[in-house]
């Protein structure tokens, strides 16, 4: 069961895709890559609900000495699916695809950057890393990463690694603007 700071009643009106997240005990006994792609959705959904019922100031609010915030959290998710998605899957550059060079950049709050922006962003980045994935399996490699061809697996893996590591993070930061603390 997630932790009550990361998972507040939903704000009505906002969805946060257009697909159905399926619980992953529904997937059990489904192939592996439909378990992975169910931990991928769940994790990214977590991500984004973090900013749920949160002002624009609290979701941009840095109460720590890096420049993690939770609005950048959810824009630094998105830089990974389009690097992980995009770029591996397709082998289009990051110029090409409009994103940072590098990871500390995409978390970087440029004034334009919403609640809405953010999200409306990372629900088209994850339905993009839906479709450039459809047809490969796990198995199948993709060669646009600068480590060379890497099977469909190990990119899930990853993804999920770092969605997962981020999701604590949101958990901790929003934990401490819903309690008043900061360290700022």
């Amino acid at each position: 069961m997630p932790s009550p700071g990361l998972r507040p009643a939903p704000v009505p009106g906002w969805c946060v895709t257009t697909f159905d997240v399926p619980e992953v005990e529904d997937v059990i006994d489904q192939p592996g890559k439909i378990q992975f792609e169910a931990f991928l959705d769940q994790h990214r959904v977590l991500l984004s609900t973090c900013l749920d019922g949160l002002s624009e100031y609290q979701v941009r609010r840095r109460l720590l000495p890096s420049k993690t915030t939770l609005l950048g959290l959810v824009k630094h998710v998105t830089f990974v699916e389009k690097v992980w998605f995009d770029e591996a899957v397709t082998g289009r550059s990051r110029a090409e695809l409009g994103i940072q060079v590098g990871p500390d950049e995409s978390f970087d709050l440029d004034q334009d950057d919403t609640v809405a922006s953010i999200r409306q962003g990372h629900v088209q980045a994850c339905e993009a890393s839906r479709r450039a994935v459809a047809r490969l399996s796990l198995e199948d490699l993709v060669h646009g990463n600068r480590r060379g061809p890497l099977p469909l697996r190990w990119v899930y893996l990853h993804v999920l690694r770092e969605l997962a590591q981020h999701c604590g993070h949101a958990d901790i930061l929003r934990e401490q603007l819903l309690s008043g603390s900061s360290t700022d």
